[in-house]
């Protein structure tokens, strides 16, 4: 079909209005990304817009020189991998039964599960939970209380209803499949989109959690990288990483600033490199795991 005059003025309108707003979005990351190697000073005075100014990688060097932070970064690395397994166990083994009809009492059960969405014992009766479990100050402290997501659940069982043809699953068990291969040999190899997102949402979850750090460890070898992140762009705490007795306090002061911003760059990129992986399957997850039914 030809497009008409006003048909074509709207669709360069909405063009130019999502570059608008993709280029507001991006600016900052990118600005941040420019700074990292730009030369201190010229940022604090203002002269980095567009393109770096005086190259220099004084911020990753300091960044990468502390061995604190280095702990940090594998320790996050630890929870998101060990996180994101449990998490993605957890809901496959309470989403799967939920999805299917020959399932007595799974209404109830929905019940039970949506309920904890909505009514909470709140965080102090959690802290003590968790410490009455002897969880405080250990490694399965950042990974048990968020072992699973009720929303998460809901998807995914929303997309094994809508998506997973029952036909499929009746030939499995006829042919002498019980429910544990069923899931393992039919269901699971044709939902990769939801979990695809599964991954994405557990993934990003984990490597960004501070909150529980903070509540539930002590020991800063257990520390992840975000804690030390707080530190250094919130309470400006870089003393290990910026010399002041070798250096003047304008200098210590440019280092400083050098150091946030690349912080900001090493935590945020293994998040942007995982997500154009899992891009294709992502909107098809969501829109599928999104269908009332």
């Amino acid at each position: 079909m030809l497009e008409t005059r006003s048909e074509r003025i709207t669709g360069i309108g909405i063009y130019v209005l999502l570059g608008v707003v993709t280029l507001i979005v991006l600016y900052p990351l990118f600005f941040v990304l420019i700074a990292s190697v730009s030369n201190p000073g010229s940022v604090i005075r203002g002269e980095v817009w567009l393109w770096p100014k005086g190259f220099s990688l004084i911020g990753y060097e300091r960044l990468f020189g502390n061995k604190e932070l280095l702990r940090g970064f594998m320790n996050t690395v630890m929870y998101t991998v060990v996180g994101t397994a449990l998490n993605v166990v957890m809901t496959v083994a309470g989403a799967y039964p939920l999805s299917r009809a020959d399932f007595k009492g799974r209404h109830f059960f929905t019940f039970l599960i949506v309920f904890t969405m909505f009514f909470g014992g709140g965080m102090i009766p959690t802290y003590l939970l968790i410490k009455s479990l002897g969880l405080l100050n250990t490694f399965w402290a950042m990974i048990i209380p968020s072992a699973v997501s009720v929303w998460n659940i809901l998807i995914m069982r929303t997309f094994f209803q809508s998506s997973i043809p029952k036909e499929v699953q009746e030939a499995a068990f006829m042919d002498g499949c019980s429910n544990i291969k069923i899931l393992l040999k039919v269901v699971l190899p044709l939902s990769g989109p939801v979990l695809a997102v599964m991954v994405l949402f557990y993934a990003v979850g984990h490597w960004n959690a501070y909150f529980s750090a903070l509540l539930y460890l002590s020991d800063r070898d257990l520390y992840p990288m975000q804690l030390f992140l707080r530190e250094i762009l919130v309470q400006n705490q870089m003393q290990e990483m910026v010399d002041i007795s070798d250096d003047t306090l304008a200098r210590s002061l440019m280092e400083a600033e050098a150091i946030k911003y690349a912080a900001v760059i090493v935590t945020n990129l293994p998040m942007l490199i995982l997500y154009p992986f899992l891009q294709k399957y992502f909107v098809k997850g969501v829109m599928v795991g999104a269908i009332k039914g």
